[in-house]
């Protein structure tokens, strides 16, 4: 499990810096303005078709039933299975796709860019129009992740984002000084393809057999509905959280949408890295483990996921925190993005910071109900902060814009955290009995680490503020800020005689001994 999630998390890494050079270059190109409203406001539907349909379908829902299947030999059944809903879904997602493109001029005026100017909104429904594709495409793409990832293949579907972005960086670079914005829209649609057929080579390697149906009786089909319907409206209530976001947000004026979008991305460089890299790896485990009985397996399992969760993810969250002045500007702060989006964007990822500890955890506990076949579980947590979200947008957006949206955010997956975490605690009757004293001892190196951050924060942002510094000073002295803090939370963790860090040292240094000892091999001996 640790080989995989290293995989996977190494994937991330790159998919994410590639992501980071993708906003580099956007925010240089457009800054956080009108034009780019409207382009992070056209993809608010496509994605929601693309969440709610293709990848609900193929996530918690399908993975349980296709690899018990493939447990038990029952190939053929499996494949079936895969065939039907793949089948059903790619229709599902087509037809909304086409309601989509024939309201686009509707949902741009009425929901998603209320209060902007009418050329932003015609813009913002050409754009959808363009991008109504995506989840058409990134939808066959997540069917062949979940088919992969259900036997344990995850290599290609960890490239498959890396080469999704690397089309939007083309397009970022090379298409927007010929088409504007929409050069951006046709490098999602050409990254959505490769996407998918990169992964086409592990379905021929795993003898994928697809044969289109739509036979309602398919063995395990009515079993996937069942778990699917409360991950439809989970993946729902999602968006719909975003939706509610980006329908405030206009009501701000011009580049708050863009401010608020910049802020979430920084915040999935770190999120991606740890959340989704554990969660996606221990999601095939803990559903197996569940099917088997091993409830002690189970806990265990989970205890040891949620360990390095949280030790990567606390100081993570204090340094976004404390260095996001110097974050955006050395990330972001060139060209059209200037010191007024810096201050509006740094403002909200402050409070992205807030909950980042709340993200990965419910990410994880997300996918832990679902290992145990509940999907009803996280669906009533994530509706029910729907409400407040709205609430809280409502008394926060006048007076804190873009960050009292990210501050939103933040406190409902707070509170969706805890509401998961009382609920399974109380079903597995509790954590591994160290667990406390674990957690004890990871805010003792937090709390020092937090004591560094707070010293250096204010020196870096003078130093990474405008441009009177060259951009390389900038980036190394962020580099510096970043290696003290780490080095003071490291150091500590090993003296409060944490195993993570000995883990991942130990990790690091046979990697490269077992590097050192393939090269060694290839020297010709005389």
């Amino acid at each position: 499990m640790m080989r995989n999630a290293a995989i996977v998390g190494g994937a991330f890494v790159a998919s994410r810096l590639l992501g980071l050079v993708r906003e580099n270059l956007i925010a240089r190109e457009f800054g956080a303005g009108p034009v780019l409203d409207a382009y992070v406001a056209a993809f608010r539907i496509p994605d929601l078709l693309f969440l709610v349909i293709m990848a609900g379908s193929f996530g918690a829902a399908f993975i349980p039933v296709f690899s018990g299947f493939l447990a038990r030999d029952r190939d053929e059944l499996a494949w079936g299975l895969a065939s039907a809903v793949l089948t059903i879904s790619a229709i599902t997602t087509v037809v909304l796709a086409g309601v989509t493109f024939l309201l686009a001029d509707v949902l741009s005026e009425q929901l998603l860019m209320r209060g902007a100017d009418p050329t932003a909104q015609a813009l913002c429904a050409d754009l959808m129009r363009i991008l109504v594709l995506s989840p058409i495409l990134l939808g066959l793409g997540i069917a062949a992740k979940g088919i992969l990832e259900a036997q344990e293949r995850f290599l290609l579907p960890a490239l498959a984002p890396l080469v999704y972005n690397l089309a939007i960086v083309y397009a970022a670079a090379f298409l927007t000084d010929d088409y504007g914005v929409k050069g951006l829209a046709y490098g999602v649609i050409a990254g959505a393809f490769v996407h998918a057929a990169i992964q086409v080579p592990g379905l021929l390697r795993s003898r994928m057999r697809f044969v289109p149906t739509l036979a309602r009786d398919t063995p395990g089909l009515a079993r996937v509905g069942r778990l699917l319907l409360p991950r439809v409206i989970g993946q729902a209530a999602f968006q719909i959280n975003f939706i509610v976001v980006t329908f405030f947000d206009t009501g701000q004026g011009a580049g708050v949408v863009s401010a608020f979008n910049f802020a979430w991305q920084l915040l999935m460089l770190p999120h991606g890295v740890i959340a989704l890299s554990i969660s996606t790896v221990v999601f095939p485990s803990l559903a197996r483990l569940y099917q088997q009985g091993d409830g002690l397996g189970f806990r265990r399992t989970f205890s040891r996921a949620l360990r390095p969760l949280l030790f990567l993810s606390l100081p993570s969250a204090v340094i976004i925190f404390a260095f996001r002045v110097s974050i955006v500007q050395v990330l972001l702060e060139n060209g059209a993005f200037d010191a007024e989006d810096v201050r509006v964007t740094a403002n909200a990822l402050a409070f992205f910071a807030v909950g980042l500890i709340a993200y990965a955890v419910v990410e994880v506990l997300t996918r832990v109900f679902y290992g145990m076949n509940d999907t009803r579980t996280p669906v009533i947590a994530g509706v029910a902060t729907i409400g407040l979200n709205i609430l809280l947008c409502a008394l926060l957006v006048d007076r804190f814009d873009a960050a009292g949206l990210a501050l939103s955010l933040s406190l409902t997956t707070t509170i969706e955290g805890v509401i998961l975490l009382a609920v399974l605690i109380y079903r597995l009757g509790g954590f591994v009995t160290d667990f406390g004293d674990w957690l004890f001892r990871a805010l003792l190196p937090t709390a020092a680490m937090a004591m560094v951050c707070a010293v250096l924060s204010e020196p870096l942002a003078d130093v990474t503020a405008g441009t009177e510094a060259p951009f390389i000073i900038q980036l190394a002295m962020l580099g510096f800020a970043l290696t003290l803090a780490g080095g003071t939370y490291l150091g500590v963790s090993l003296f409060t005689n944490l195993e993570e860090p000995v883990e991942l040292i130990g990790k690091v240094l046979g990697s490269l001994e077992g590097v050192g000892s393939r090269v060694t091999s290839r020297i010709p001996r005389r």
